[in-house]
């Protein structure tokens, strides 16, 4: 006489499977309780457990952590024509607290420093959308979207004025930083590299400095995300003869008194 089965859970359908991974695929921002509840509205009732195990099962992190995987995505996939802005604060000697609106490129991490004043009203945020359509038009740069926060500072007029030139503004999400990682990194190296060892006395240094410090990032500063290269000069060919290196003349060149320094060969 056979021994009656015990219950247990009972097997996953094979097309609920298929179904739960479809949805994954073609929702990358839905997490399971959000691919459950559409199972429970196409009249599907499983547990929000099975469909946590079938994404689990098949390598797949739910929400949000998918979500950041898509954003990713898109920045790799739309970096040619990708922008990124924000505003970076600093105080002057005299206490004044400037306000400084850059723009940089994704894909070669170009930066624009678009100003600096203390008073960042709507029109002067939105001279700087014309400034910078008008600096993208004389480099050939075809943008397409332009990533920035929510900060209250920037104006309906600013995206306005970027939605007639064809560039969409993405905004970030809510205490989402990450979203907007590349033009935070480069606030972050500026501080490092340049605010943090200057005094800035007022705005026509700070503009200054900023200026020196645009050229150098651009022009001269390896960068680790673009495999070490320098957004507005390429890598020069390998030297490979030892006795050529050896023979090498290398010349400082400083920029604001030795805050930042540039080696070149010599003449």
């Amino acid at each position: 006489m056979s021994r009656p089965k015990r219950p247990g859970r009972p097997r996953i359908i094979r097309s609920i499977r298929v179904l739960v991974l479809r949805l994954a695929k073609e929702n990358p921002s839905w997490g399971y309780r959000r691919i459950h509840g559409e199972l429970l509205v196409l009249g599907i009732k499983v547990a929000a457990s099975t469909v946590w195990q079938i994404l689990t099962n098949a390598d797949i992190e739910p929400a949000p952590e998918r979500a950041s995987s898509t954003w990713t995505q898109f920045l790799h996939s739309q970096a040619e024509v990708l922008l990124a802005c924000d505003f970076l604060e600093t105080i002057t000697l005299t206490g004044t607290r400037m306000y400084v609106l850059a723009v940089i490129e994704h894909a070669h991490r170009r930066i624009r420093i678009l100003g600096a004043t203390a008073h960042p009203t709507a029109a002067w945020v939105t001279q700087a959308a014309r400034n910078l359509l008008m600096d993208l038009e004389d480099a050939h740069c075809r943008a397409r979207f332009l990533i920035r926060d929510r900060d209250g500072r920037f104006p309906e007029l600013f995206d306005a004025i970027l939605a007639d030139a064809s560039i969409e503004v993405v905004l970030s999400g809510v205490q989402m930083p990450r979203m907007n990682s590349i033009v935070e990194r480069w606030i972050q190296t500026c501080r490092h590299e340049l605010l943090d060892r200057t005094l800035i006395w007022n705005q026509r240094h700070l503009l200054h400095a900023l200026r020196e410090y645009e050229r150098f990032y651009n022009s001269h500063r390896p960068h680790q995300g673009i495999a070490n290269a320098r957004p507005l000069q390429p890598l020069p060919t390998p030297i490979t003869d030892p006795a050529q290196i050896n023979q090498l003349d290398i010349r400082r060149h400083q920029r604001l008194g030795g805050i930042l320094n540039e080696y070149h060969h010599a003449a």
